[in-house]
């Protein structure tokens, strides 16, 4: 038992060296280093590629962002300089209006004298407003101020707002005749007469034969529609008709106005 047992899992040999596992254990940590460097580069590189994509980002916001700002400041401008352009052309519409308010006077106040009476004032401007509503001959008017029926003016004061009033008598004659044609039917002659009449219109000759040379009117087309008033008041034969349009008392058509007339009737 003192002396030496022998091995049971067998000798070494004695000059055999220990298995070398150097060369094995300095693989492992090269192996190992190689990971992590391949990870850390690895690792490098995402953040390379996500800073560049945030750099990239805050480019692309910094960029719309200035871009905004250039185009509001522009817009902004652009507002500034047409509002510096409106403001002259707006002084100079004003300025414009503010002349003309002073050189156009209020109408009822249009030719107005001061210097005269206020009962004379009053007459002008009844006169300008009778003008207005109506057609009026000189004598006309003057009879629609001073008629008791009406205004009553003094003879004076009518005499002054005639006298005064701003008006055109051929124009007054020729829009009364227009009036009459659209109310009636009336012959060349018969309207003349009417607007002559001391129980009409009272124009003066010369005033009525203006109107008459002047109005757009068909005395043929008149002399019909007196034909057919006749025939719708009363039977007539066609002598009696055509009498009736010529006649000095009666529509004073011309024979050849007259008998186109009867004729269109049927007669």
């Amino acid at each position: 038992m003192s002396g030496s047992q022998p091995n049971p899992y067998g000798t070494f040999p004695q000059d055999s060296q220990s298995p070398n596992f150097a060369p094995q254990d300095s693989a492992k940590p090269k192996k190992k280093k190689r990971g992590f460097l391949k990870w850390g580069a690895g690792i490098v590189a995402v953040v390379v590629l996500f800073s560049a994509f945030t750099n990239n980002d805050d480019d692309d916001d910094a960029a719309t962002t200035t871009a905004d700002s250039a185009d509001t400041n522009k817009s902004v401008d652009l507002v500034a300089e047409a509002e510096a352009e409106a403001e002259p052309d707006a002084a100079a519409g004003a300025d414009a209006n503010a002349d003309t308010a002073a050189e156009t006077p209020n109408s009822d106040a249009a030719g107005v004298d001061d210097n005269v009476s206020k009962e004379f004032q009053n007459a002008l401007r009844s006169a300008e407003r009778y003008l207005d509503f109506s057609s009026f001959s000189y004598q006309g008017l003057y009879d629609q101020l001073t008629s008791e029926y009406a205004d009553a003016y003094p003879a004076d004061a009518a005499q002054y707002a005639v006298d005064t009033v701003t008006v055109d008598w051929n124009e007054e004659a020729l829009e009364s005749a227009e009036n009459y044609l659209e109310f009636s039917h009336f012959s060349y002659q018969g309207l003349y007469d009417q607007l002559t009449s001391e129980y009409g219109e009272q124009f003066t000759p010369e005033q009525a034969q203006y109107a008459v040379d002047t109005v757009d009117a068909d005395w043929n087309a008149e002399a019909v529609e007196a034909a057919e008033s006749y025939q719708e008041l009363m039977p007539m034969s066609g002598t009696e008709l055509l009498n009736q349009l010529t006649s000095d008392y009666g529509e004073k058509f011309t024979p050849e106005q007259a008998q186109h007339a009867v004729t269109a009737v049927g007669l």
